[in-house]
């Protein structure tokens, strides 16, 4: 083995007892004239010399740097027909040419830039799964505690917790991630994940909503390295009502109407999957730090309160859209006796589900947020018996000639 030596030497395996540095041969190195080179600092134990052209890497274990910025490999030749031992990298270098003094200046520059660990910095995207502050992974909660900045994606989706809890628990203080930082500032967020750990926490699974997979791939642009680490979502914790997962077809999202605006094209998703055989699962409508239209036109930052949809809310608009429909003399798949399924906080403690027509869902209670609305396609009977168990009333079941069954 050699060890690491000053321009211009070699070095040999050091005798018992003597250091490195007392053995290290001060007879000049013969290579190519003209081709400066330094010598490479130790690498890792284990570690492979790399081939020509490519760069080392980083360990992030040891925290060492194993340069090889146009390091020929072991047995490789340089142009002028002389092997160039392991432990010496060719790299730009103002001076003489190994084997003839060199600026030192130069020398303990390149030294330093060669010995330099790499940026190990991460852009770690956690789940943090649908109840509460326990219901983060082990793995993510790691992560989250040797993270040097923490963001709460705080516009999607909301814990049954609010951020003090999570705070308390993780251990670390939590930064509030609104919409408008998201879209807006991810550039600025990204650019300390360039030098430091940084944590994105996203209440169910990372990939949830498509605004997550716009900061990974601004992340890529920058070349900053980002892991996920997953969790559950409603997307498959929905199972919890008895619905078979594999399905379902396309999900919709229902939006808050307003007086000017009532769009029905989720109502559209919605029939096609019946028509398909298929459950929908409808995610609703959040309105966290959004601004009336007059406060947006004026340029004022000044906040709505926020609000939840519910299940009620969403069955009201469904049966508006079927009565708009048969005004219009369509005959809609979906009528006011179609199976449908209310869920709230589900994954919490307090978790509450209820089924039953549409008409009933539009009644039905189910208390604080977050609720989801299923509306059901063609039911197994497996599928049939276990919403039983959450019915509103068991005759809706027994007396639906809308019911869809295979």
């Amino acid at each position: 083995m050699l060890w690491p030596l000053a321009t211009g030497t070699t070095g040999t395996l050091p005798a018992p007892g003597r250091s490195a540095t007392a053995m290290v041969s001060l007879r000049p190195k013969t290579t190519t004239p003209g081709v400066p080179c330094v010598p490479t600092a130790p690498r890792a134990a284990g570690s492979r010399a790399r081939g020509a052209g490519k760069r080392g890497a980083a360990s992030r274990e040891t925290g060492s740097w194993e340069p090889g910025n146009g390091q020929l490999g072991a047995g490789k030749r340089a142009p002028g027909g002389q092997a160039v031992p392991r432990t010496w990298a060719r790299v730009p270098a103002s001076g003489g040419a190994c084997g003839a003094p060199a600026d030192p200046a130069s020398v303990s520059l390149l030294r330093q830039v060669a010995a330099r660990p790499r940026s190990l910095s991460m852009l770690y995207l956690v789940g943090l799964g649908l109840g509460d502050a326990k219901d983060i992974t082990v793995k993510g909660l790691e992560a989250v505690r040797r993270c040097r900045r923490v963001y709460l994606e705080a516009y999607t989706s909301v814990l049954t917790v609010g951020k003090e809890a999570l705070e308390e628990f993780y251990g670390k203080e939590l930064i509030l991630a609104d919409r408008e930082m998201v879209e807006q500032e991810a550039d600025s967020l990204l650019k300390e994940a360039d030098v430091c750990d940084v944590a994105f926490l996203v209440v169910g699974d990372p990939f949830g909503a498509t605004t997550h997979s716009d900061l990974v791939l601004r992340a890529v642009k920058l070349g900053i390295p980002y892991k996920v680490i997953h969790n559950a979502s409603i997307m498959n914790a929905v199972g919890c009502c008895g619905l078979q997962l594999y399905n379902f077809g396309e999900m919709v999202s229902i939006v808050f109407w307003t007086d000017t605006w009532k769009p029905e094209s989720f109502f559209d998703k919605i029939e096609k999957n019946r028509q398909n055989g298929m459950h929908t699962l409808c995610l609703l409508d959040i309105k966290v730090k959004e601004q009336s239209l007059e406060n947006l036109m004026k340029g004022r930052k000044i906040y709505e309160p926020p609000r939840y949809m519910s299940v009620n809310q969403a069955a009201e608009q469904l049966l508006a859209i079927i009565q708009n429909r048969r005004l219009q003399g369509e005959k809609p798949e979906i009528t006011e006796n179609t199976i449908c399924v209310g869920l709230a906080r589900v994954g919490a403690p307090d978790e509450k589900i209820a089924s039953g027509t549409l008409q009933q869902m539009s009644t039905v209670e189910l208390g604080a947020p977050l609720h989801s609305l299923i509306v059901t396609g063609t039911m197994h009977p497996l599928e049939l018996e276990m919403l039983k168990l959450f019915s509103v009333d068991s005759s809706s079941f027994e007396n639906n000639a809308c019911q869809k069954t295979t």
